[in-house]
């Protein structure tokens, strides 16, 4: 037994001087490196995990305010069909029981577009206002010496947003040749009244 033991001395003293001893200056360099790079990894982790939450609230705030789009595109078109009958009962319908119709209806456009309004559906009528090709289509172009180049003259079917983007653009006649300058102030701050209807 005594000389297993003393072979087990011999075997771990061997261990020791056959390995180059390591400088301590070499192990604290090896570990700060180390740690600096865990660091880096925790920080990029942690980088990455707060752009995902940020990106994920954005998402779901975009889920919420766009999420009835083509829901929404659908019932503009009942809008329009329901101002189209009105504007050709009111030139028909002066008086009498189908007055009361024509009333009930536009009470009944009313609610729809205060509806619309509620789950983030605006309509807007750019009449008079400069023409943006990010909120209008133009349609055709009216000659009118009077009235500025590239300014909405006449409105075919109002526009709707749904937030911040266009759900439809508002198809619209565009003025052509008159002065290229900007209206007066008076005229200008009754384009700009127009525009946000």
């Amino acid at each position: 037994m005594t000389d297993t033991a003393a072979n087990n001395n011999q075997a771990s003293e061997a261990e020791n001087t056959a390995s180059p001893a390591t400088d301590p200056a070499q192990e604290a360099a090896a570990l700060a490196k180390e740690v600096a790079e865990l660091k880096d990894k925790v920080l990029r982790t942690l980088a990455e995990m707060e752009n995902l939450r940020r990106r994920t609230e954005r998402e779901v705030a975009d889920g919420r305010a766009y999420a009835i789009t083509s829901f929404a595109r659908d019932l503009v078109g009942v809008a329009d069909n329901i101002r189209r009958s009105l504007d050709a009962a009111s030139d028909v319908v002066s008086d009498g029981p189908a007055k009361a119709l024509v009333d009930g209806v536009e009470l009944t456009e009313r609610e729809l577009l205060k509806v619309l309004e509620k789950n983030g559906v605006k309509k807007f009528d750019p009449q008079g206002s400069k023409f943006d090709p990010n909120l209008h289509q133009a349609m055709f172009e009216v000659p009118d010496a009077k009235v500025p180049s590239g300014f909405v003259v006449q409105v075919i079917q109002p526009g709707y947003m749904i937030a911040d983007r266009v759900l439809r653009p508002a198809l619209v006649g565009v003025s052509k040749g008159g002065p290229r300058t900007a209206p007066t102030q008076s005229a200008s701050g009754a384009a700009a009244g127009g525009a946000g209807k």
